[in-house]
Parts: C-alpha cells; structure tokens; sequence
C-alpha cells in the first residue's frame, strides 16, 4: 500500500471516528435518539384495574420503596387472605409492554407515591385512622423554597433543570457520566485508586427506592437504574421538564435520612428537619422562602433563622451519602463539608456572601431532644386501635410501625359517627354532673355523692346484616390502649346463667332427638340412672306429651321447678360450698327456670347446673355409676392415675412458685423453717433433698437443728439404714411435710433454674409413687371421692365445649356449679357474640370488623380483597334460640331490667322489643380459718352487665366495672349498665339509622 493509500485510509478512519464522536456528544447534549427510544419504550408500558384476579400482573423482587409500601409482600399477603375468606374483586392488569420491561428486571415505570400509609374507614367512607410516611412533603415543585432547589442542584446534580434540551435525560449527566467513566476504567487498569459515582438524582431514587438494600451491588445495579429512570423520564413524551421538576419534589420528599431510636427510618428533608433538628417544615420554608438576605436591611435575627434554617437543611442534602455516619456521629465531619459547601456556593453566586457569613459561625446540633408527642385520646380512638390491631393480625403483620406503613385502605363496618358519640358519653360519665344526668345516681347504682371517676364503662353494639354481624360500636373509657371488651377476662356475674339457661335447653333438644322417635313401650323401657334429674324428667314428659315437637317441651323445660334455699350445702370442685341470693326474699320460694332466669335467682340456677352436671355424669352412656360400684372395674385404675397426675401437678406448681429463684441453701432453710425438728424429720428431709449425703453431713444439720448431733456412729448409721431407704411418700409422712415438695427442692438444687415444664416432665414416676396408697382396694371410700371429683371435671368439660361452641372464649371453665353464677368469667365481646346467635335463630354468623382491603391504590400492583364469608353455621336448634330469646324479653318486660321496658322506640315512634340478661359480679379473695371462719377480705372488683338485643337488628353489651384498690366502694348492680343503655340509647339510635351505613338487608 502506498502512502497515499494509507493517509487515505488513516483520515477517513479519523473522519469516521471523529464523526462517532460528534455524534455522542451531540446525543449526550441534546438526549436525540435516546429521547425517541425510550419514548417508544415507554409508551406502551400502561396498567388497568379491572374486575378479579389479574392473569397479568408481576410484583417486585425487592427494594426498600416496595417492601415497605408492601408491594413486594402482597402475594403472601392474599395467600394469608384467602383461608380467612377474603377474594380478590379489583385487580391491575399489566400491559405486554410492562411485562417484557419487568421481566428484563427494569422496575416499573409508573407515578410512584411520595407519601403512603395506612387508612381506615368507616362504614359511611369516613376516615377513622390516617397514617402518612413521610409526615412533612412537598406537594409541588412550586413550593418548594428556590434557595433549596438551587442548594440540591449545586451539590447533587447540576444541569438536571436546565432549560435546554426540552428533551434532556435526567438519569443521565454528561459531563458525570464521563467523567466516572474514565474514572473507573482506570481503575480497572490499576491506573487509579477511586472513583466517583455518575449517579444523578434519577438514579439515585431508583436506587435507594428499588435496588437490593438500596444499594448498587453491581455495574449491571447501575445500568439497571438508569435504564428504569430513563423509562419513567419519557413516560410523558419527549419534553422533560415536567418530569425533571417532579424529580427534586421526589427527592426531597423521600430520600433517606438514617434512623433515629424512637422514630424510625427517617425519610425526606421534610422529617429530617424534624428527626434531626427538632424544626418544624413549614416554618423552614417560610423561612428560606422570604429571602431575608435579598432585603434592603434585614434584621441580624432575620438573617441568623434564615441562615440557620438553611445549613440545617443544606447539612441534609449531603448527609444522605453517608447518613448514619454524619448523622448518628458527633456532626464534626458533617459540619466541615457543610462550610465547605457554603464557601463553594458563595464562590459560585448562589448565595450571597452576607449569608454565608452569617451561616458560617452557627453549629449543627443534631438530634435534639424533640418536643414529647402528644398523648393519643384513647378513649376516641379505642375503636381504630381495635381495627388496627385485627389487620395486623389479618395480614400477620405483629408491628404497628410496619402496618402503618403499608400502602393500604380497609374498609371496616364500624359507624364513626356513633362511635364518637357513645366513646363522649362515656368519657364524660367520670363526673358527676353527667352521671346525675344520665340518671345514674339511685338505688343500686351509684350513690350520691360517690366519685364516678374510678368506674370503667364499656359499650359493644352489632347490627346483623343478610350474611354477617357488623361491629357498628366498640368503645369503652380506659384511657389506655387496653380494649376491656376483648382483653378481659372478667366476672361478669349472673350473664352466666345465660350460658347455663343455653346449655340447659339444648341438653333437652339432645334428649328429645335421641328418644323423640320411641314408642311409649321402648321409653318405659328405658332405665335413667336415678342420679340423673333430668334424663328422668325428659323420660316422663315424651310418655306423658301429646304433642312431641322440640317447642312444646323446651316451653315445658323451662317450668321445671327448684328450690332457692341457700341453706343446703354444695359439694362441687373438690370442697363443700354455700351460696346466697341477690334479694333474700327470695330464698324461701320454689320457683320455675323462667321465674329464676327473669329475677335472676342463684340457687336455682346452683341447681339447675347441678342437674346438668349430674346428666353429663351419669346419663346416656356414661360408665360413671359402673365405675364406683365395681372396684374390680379396670377404668378405675387409669382415672385414679389422672387423679395422682393432676393432683400431683397441682401441688408441684404452687411449690415450683415457692421455690423456683431461690438458691440451694436458701430453700433448705425455707423447708425446714416451719418443721418442727427431730431426728427422724430431718433424716428424712435430707435423705430425699440429698441422696449422696454422708453420715458426717447428717451429724452437722443435726447439730444445727438440734444443738447436738447423733450420739455415736452406730446411731448416724441408724438414722441411714432406717430413712434413707423409705419411700418418698413415706418420708414425707415422717417429716411432716408433702413428698413432693421435699423432691422437688431436691429436684432444684440439682437442676438449679428449672422451669416448671422441666420439674413436670421429671416428676411423672413421682407423682404417681406419692400417691400409690390410693390404689389398694382397702381405700375404696378415699377412692370413689377422687373418682367422683374426676367424673365431675369430665362433665364440666363437656359443659366447657357447649358454651364454646356459641363463643365462650376461655379455654377452660371452673369445675364447679358456682360457674353457672359467674365464677369461671366472660368478655363482653363474647357475650354479645352469644346474643348474636339466639337473635340469628341459633345461626352464627360471620362477625365482619374489615371488609374491603385495598392495597396500592392507582399502581401497577393495585389489588382490592372483600371477605366471602363462609355459609351461616346452625350452632344451636332454632327452637333453642326462640325460647332463650323470648326468656330475654321477660327480663326486660318483668324482670332484673324493666327499666328499660318501652324505653326506645323507632322512626315511627313505636316502641322497640328488648330483650336481654343482666349481671352482677362481685369478685374477691379472702382468707378463711377454722371451721370457715372468715379472716381476711379484698375486694378485687366489681362489674355490672347487660347483654342484649333490640328489635330484630341490634345487639351488644354494656359493662359498668371497677378494679382494686376503688371496688370496696361500689354497691351499684346491673342497674347501673341498664340505665345507661335507657339513658344512651334515645341519642344512639338516630345516629345509627341515619343513612350511610345501610340497613340490616344490606349486604357488606
């Protein structure tokens, strides 16, 4: 090739190259071709929401933007939906375009939120709770102050807002991009030890939004927040100014800030200010908005807020390269830069020198102590909390701080209106101006003059709907975020005949079932144990009846009649027992069950549940009477040992409580502190604690407990051979002290620490030897006591599962017939759970606090669940529920409340049906002696109930309760809920059946 040819060929390659390089530096200037590509890119990257589960849809992988607004947890979230009956109704439907781009691991381009949170509504749409992350936002570029904008540019990224190209990429600056280009090449080569990032504001939301742990990991991290961010700059068309101004308000909005203890995550310059500097925002716009510098004579104070206000949030704008180390440090470094940035802006003209002066002197004094919050009103927001709290538990998100944070609306049933109404009713009831007006100053409530401070009421209200009961009223006036409708386990007193009364009828529609298709010969020939009250009675009344349906006999149950005598003793829950009644005018009467239900009698309802325990004993197929006549019987031997099981354990738990902290030494003193000391006893005690005692070790605590030890070695020797091999029940019996509470310090001192569990599952052979005297047939009396006991707790907990299956919410009930008058407690919630299912015909509906879930709103994500409750559950025979509900109306017409008889009406001015049960309980502890004499009394509590529904659409409870050390004050009844509820209800039921909510055929 000649010299020619080859100059030829040398500049046409310096033509082309040089020609190349034109070309880029005029697509890096004014963003041509790129412009068009990610236009076209983007244009077809659209959602829908439409109607069901969405076949097309995709949701990220990850990112702190998306895991904390919940985008990327929502499939799990439906997954743990769909079991509790919730279906998607609304879904995004993404376009192919969308698809493909998230499919290649861009993120999505679409208008992300700046602000999100968790809202709750009501059922008339209105907003009950309202949380917004970040609290302080920019809306607008317009508001924010100039003097930020041209601060954020200068340090982040300078020509994002210049007017020239219309069409500029923001993900990409030029003059950046080359220059960490160059940068890293060298690098690469071991030219060069740093180099700087490229990155521009763009880049960096989608980085800290979307990226792994907000960081970039790889170059492909990097290429893949530029290639998002150019999609969403062109998602509006070439011109990219709108979008280039959207880009500050974005970053100002949401960049991170480190975390401050007690806060949280800190996101945007908005709660920056805040979290670091205790400023409050719109102060510091104000502030930097007035341009005090530019004045003809500012004021030195006037310049020192706004020079303040602005290095406060110029520190910011650099902190967030490395905000925990500027922000959770000493702020020297953070205060170096920050004067250093000032100098730079003033060298450039951005501000003027009269500031920087002035900025120059002040220090950052990060993280001040910020201003207490403000204590949430309780009382107002018990209702929301509860809510709260079932989403939580719903989504199984256990942190409020997370919940609040998802980008989620729920629509719940509750009416905030009423809500309101009834949590100020009850809030102002603590004085006593507003007890007297509600009437509740009288006979068997409060008495004149009585604090009504200390008293806690509580009101739950549902509204029965075509497929569910909706919560419409949840409130009570604890001042704390403690819900006692729901958190309590309380003596609610004779509520729990109720319960019983329940039992009772569906005990007879059992009978009925099984014999109701006998012939008169096939029932004479039935034999009911004698011992069995009620299979006897039902026997008589199908032989005696003409007419065999299920009402005729319920009708004919509840005229069954018992005695109110108090004076018969109760053998019941392993001890002999008394009872009395409310009004002692009473105890000499016979009365029905209805009678007894109305004025709410306790002996008759002691007798009733006496009779129901008794069939659940000895009726039907029960083995019990076999069990105690026949001491050969092999059922005999394994209900004693559940006997010496449970007994065992009962005994081993009150003595774990006794001496689980304390140390070896220290619980041998304790032991033998209340024994009376002999050799015997002590050999005995220290032969079960210490097994490898010596003799030596014998002699010293006999001359500790004694003040002289064994008289020679012979007798040491003695004292080993004699009670070192009894048994440990037998050691116990010569120490005086029970077996298992001298093995289980033996126990401890070689297991130092051991739980409860621990001493249990090692004591199983113990338990049983302590008690093996009881299985020698010679003890047959001791025998059958423990067996009856036994026999007892298994009807008791075949009562239990009754009660639980109409919402009982305990997972045991006391053994004892005094639960049929309050002691084993219930809830409010409950209770109105139980009044729900006799008003619904014995049907348990779903009861619906949350219905719509609405996740992500207007986002490619978007997806809204409802609940499709499951088929009603017939839990009780219709028959039951009619004849308990027409028992609750007489209470009301004739009986412990009819006070509230006539009380309130509807819009048409007639009078409402209420039915309902009322209850007292009066709960307390106390010490008896010798012969039951009583030593000592406290007084836990004291609460009034009243259960009830009215008309055929609302039910609840009302709960009027006083806790220790203030209970010993109080004489008030069931009177008291019920004059409230006569007193609230006339202001209540406006409200409620105003419009918006819908009626009681009105489908959620």
């Amino acid at each position: 090739m000649t010299w020619f040819k080859k100059l030829f060929w040398i500049g046409a390659g310096l033509a082309v190259g040089g020609g190349f390089a034109l070309f880029v530096l005029d697509e890096l200037k004014t963003s041509r071709l790129q412009s068009a590509l990610w236009r076209d890119l983007a244009e077809g990257a659209r959602f829908s929401v439409e109607d069901g589960a969405s076949d097309a849809i995709r949701f990220p992988r990850t990112g702190p933007y998306d895991e904390r607004l919940g985008y990327h947890q929502l499939p799990d979230y439906i997954e743990r939906l769909a079991p509790q009956g919730y279906v998607v109704t609304r879904q995004a439907r993404m376009s192919p375009r969308l698809l493909e781009l998230q499919d290649y691991g861009l993120f999505a381009p679409y208008r992300e939120k700046n602000q999100a949170g968790l809202t709750v509504r009501d059922c008339r749409d209105t907003a009950l709770l309202h949380t917004r992350v970040p609290q302080r936002a920019y809306e607008r570029f317009e508001e924010v102050p100039p003097l930020l904008v041209s601060a954020l540019l200068f340090v982040e990224d300078r020509h994002l807002l210049d007017a020239q190209p219309l069409q500029r990429n923001p993900a990409i600056d030029p003059e950046r991009f080359a220059k960490a280009a160059l940068e890293q090449a060298l690098r690469a080569v071991g030219l060069g030890q740093s180099a700087t990032g490229g990155s521009t504001l763009a880049t960096q939301i989608e980085k800290y939004r979307h990226s792994p742990q907000g960081r970039t990991g790889s170059v492909g991290d990097k290429l893949r927040q530029m290639a998002s961010a150019s999609l969403r700059a062109y998602q509006d068309g070439d011109d990219t100014q709108a979008r280039r101004r959207q880009i500050v308000v974005d970053y100002l909005d949401t960049v991170p800030l480190a975390a401050r203890p007690g806060m949280g995550e800190v996101h945007g310059l908005g709660d920056g200010l805040w979290a670091w500097y205790g400023r409050d925002f719109g102060e510091v716009n104000r502030l930097l908005a007035d341009n005090a510098e530019e004045a003809a004579a500012p004021s030195d104070e006037a310049l020192r807020q706004q020079a303040e206000a602005f290095k406060q949030a110029l520190s910011l704008m650099i902190a967030q390269r490395r905000p925990s180390q500027h922000l959770l440090g000493d702020g020297a470094s953070l205060a170096r830069l920050t004067d250093s940035y000032l100098r730079l802006m003033a060298e450039a003209g951005l501000i003027s020198p009269t500031l920087r002066d002035a900025a120059l002197p002040l220090s950052l004094r990060l993280q001040p102590p910020l201003p207490p919050t403000p204590r949430p009103d309780f009382v107002q927001r018990k209702a929301a909390t509860a809510l709260r709290t079932h989403i939580a538990a719903l989504l199984d998100v256990p942190r409020a701080y997370d919940l609040e944070r998802l980008d989620l609306e729920a629509d719940t049933s509750l009416d905030g209106e009423a809500q309101a109404l009834v949590a100020r009713v009850l809030a102002g009831l603590r004085t006593p101006a507003a007890t007297k007006a509600a009437g509740l100053v009288g006979s068997h409530m409060l008495d004149p003059g009585a604090d009504p401070s200390p008293l806690i009421y509580s009101f739950t209200l549902f509204e029965r709907s075509a497929g569910s009961n909706l919560l419409r009223i949840q409130a009570d006036n604890i001042d704390q975020p403690f819900d006692v409708n729901q958190g309590a386990r309380l003596d609610l007193g004779s509520t729990a005949k109720l319960r019983t009364l329940v039992s009772y009828l569906e005990l007879v529609a059992e009978l009925h079932a099984g014999w109701v298709d006998l012939s008169p010969a096939q029932l004479s020939a039935l034999a009911p144990n004698p011992r069995d009250p009620l299979g006897t009675w039902a026997r008589q009344y199908l032989l005696r009846a003409k007419d065999r349906r299920l009402a005729p006999m319920l009708e004919a149950a509840m005229e069954r009649k018992y005695s109110a005598n108090p004076g018969e003793a109760f053998f019941t829950g392993g001890g002999l027992h008394q009872f009395e009644n409310f009004e002692r005018s009473r105890n000499s009467s016979s009365m029905t069950v209805r009678e007894g239900f109305k004025h709410s009698v306790n002996l008759v309802f002691i007798r009733l549940m006496r009779d129901l325990v008794r069939h659940r004993m000895f009726g039907g197929a029960s083995g019990a009477e076999r069990l105690l006549k026949d001491p050969a019987d092999p059922g005999r031997r394994e209900l004693l040992a559940r006997f010496a099981d449970r007994e065992g354990s009962a005994f081993l738990t009150r003595f774990h409580r006794k001496y689980q902290h304390l140390p070896a030494a220290d619980a041998e003193a304790l032991l033998l502190r209340g024994l009376r000391p002999s050799a015997p006893r002590l050999a005995s005690v220290l032969f079960t604690i210490e097994p490898e005692a010596d003799d030596a070790r014998l002699d010293a605590l006999l001359v500790q407990r004694l003040g002289r030890g064994a008289d020679s070695p012979r007798a040491l020797g003695a004292l080993r051979r004699t009670y070192a091999g009894l048994s440990l029940a037998d050691r116990g019996y010569v120490a005086r002290v029970h077996p298992l509470e001298l093995w289980l310090v033996g126990y401890l001192r070689r297991h130092p620490g051991a739980s409860l569990t621990e001493v249990l599952d090692a004591s199983v052979r113990e338990r049983q030897e302590v008690y093996a005297w009881l299985f020698k047939t010679r003890h047959k009396s001791a025998q059958d006591r423990r067996l009856r006991e036994l026999i007892e707790l298994d009807a008791f907990a075949q009562i239990h599962r009754s009660w639980q299956r109409v919402g009982y919410p305990f997972a045991s009930l006391t053994p004892s017939y005094a639960s049929a008058i309050g002691a084993s407690g219930d809830r409010p919630a409950a209770l109105a759970e139980l009044m729900g299912i006799l008003a619904n015909d014995g049907v348990r509906l779903p009861t619906q606090r949350v219905g719509a879930l609405h996740f992500a709103r207007d986002t490619p994500y978007e997806t809204r669940l409802e609940p499709r409750h499951a088929s009603a559950q017939q839990v009780l025979p219709a028959e039951v529920a009619a004849t308990v509900r027409r028992a609750l109306v007489e209470v009301v017409n004739d009986g412990t409340a009819r006070r509230l008889k006539g009380a309130l009406v509807d819009e048409s001015g007639r009078a409402l049906e209420i039915g309902g049960k009322t209850g007292t309980g009066d709960h307390r502890y106390g010490h008896t002696g010798r012969g039951g004499r009583m030593l000592s009394e406290r007084k836990i509590s004291r609460s009034a109930t009243f259960v009830f529904m009215i008309g055929d659409r609302y039910f609840g409870t009302i709960l009027a309760y006083v806790r220790e050390p203030h209970a010993a004050r109080y004489r008030f009844t069931s009177a008291l809920p019920t004059q409230l509820l006569k007193s609230l209800g006339p202001q209540l039921l406006p409200v409620l059946q105003r419009g918006g909510c819908g009626g009681p055929q009105r489908e959620p």
